[in-house]
């Protein structure tokens, strides 16, 4: 039986991914802003997996409360199999624009706060020498563009502090994965009126997670083909690429 932690487990993405892992008989400890969401999700879970699930609420942008939530993590399961970070928020790209504010808000919750729960959470790991770190970046990360470069500068160091915590535990046993969605529909992109063939479900991004974990990748692309689409983007020249609207 794995002991699973996720956090932002009322995101659509999360809740997809744990009830798949459900299915497997794991067990729970969920963290999110939102208690009654949170309930409900641990209601379902706790059918699906035959065990009881453990909730708690946290605004996790308080970093300075997030080594108390891990010394409660151990208390209750000891150790954590898997550890999935998917709480974020999707920027207004022409409010950051004129906000120094809301711009530094931005990163702190899509990048800082992730960073501040992978370092203990890899800690943790590398301390027991065995587990799965995951955390959900974005091919937004991959380059910037005027349409989200805030929110894409935000992944874009998610991604990397990723890599280089893989570069770190590779070797001590921890599997670390960074997951780059394209398009996802979901409540939070619920202001894009036109979704086509690029955009996915949260439970075709859930499926990518739980191979991923069963394969040992490193850092996947969900769905697949945006690793090709980002190849192509990632190549452009600066001269061509910066005359694009994108």
């Amino acid at each position: 039986m794995r002991n699973l932690l996720i956090i932002g487990a009322t995101s659509a993405i999360a809740e997809a991914t744990a009830r798949r892992f459900a299915a497997t008989g794991a067990r729970f400890y969920l963290v999110g802003r939102n208690i009654e969401r949170l309930a409900a999700i641990a209601r379902d879970l706790e059918i699906r997996s035959g065990q009881p699930v453990v909730h708690e609420s946290l605004n996790l942008d308080q970093i300075d409360q997030h080594p108390a939530l891990l010394e409660r993590i151990s208390q209750t399961f000891g150790g954590i199999d898997i550890a999935l970070i998917a709480h974020g928020t999707l920027p207004d790209q022409n409010a950051c624009q004129q906000s120094v504010t809301a711009t530094l808000a931005a990163i702190h919750t899509n990048a800082l706060s992730v960073i501040s729960l992978a370092t203990l959470l890899a800690n943790d790991l590398e301390t027991r020498g065995r587990g799965t770190l995951i955390a959900i970046s974005s091919v937004a990360g991959d380059r910037g563009r005027q349409s989200n470069y805030v929110y894409g500068a935000a992944k874009g160091m998610v991604s990397l502090f990723l890599q280089g915590l893989r570069n770190r535990l590779s070797s001590k046993g921890i599997q670390v994965i960074t997951v780059k969605p394209g398009f996802v529909d979901t409540p939070m992109t619920a202001a894009f009126e036109k979704k086509g063939r690029l955009w996915a479900q949260p439970d075709q991004i859930a499926q990518g997670i739980v191979a991923a974990v069963e394969r040992g990748r490193d850092e996947v692309y969900l769905p697949w083909f945006w690793r090709w689409i980002m190849l192509v983007i990632l190549h452009l020249p600066e001269g061509v690429f910066k005359r694009l609207t994108l």
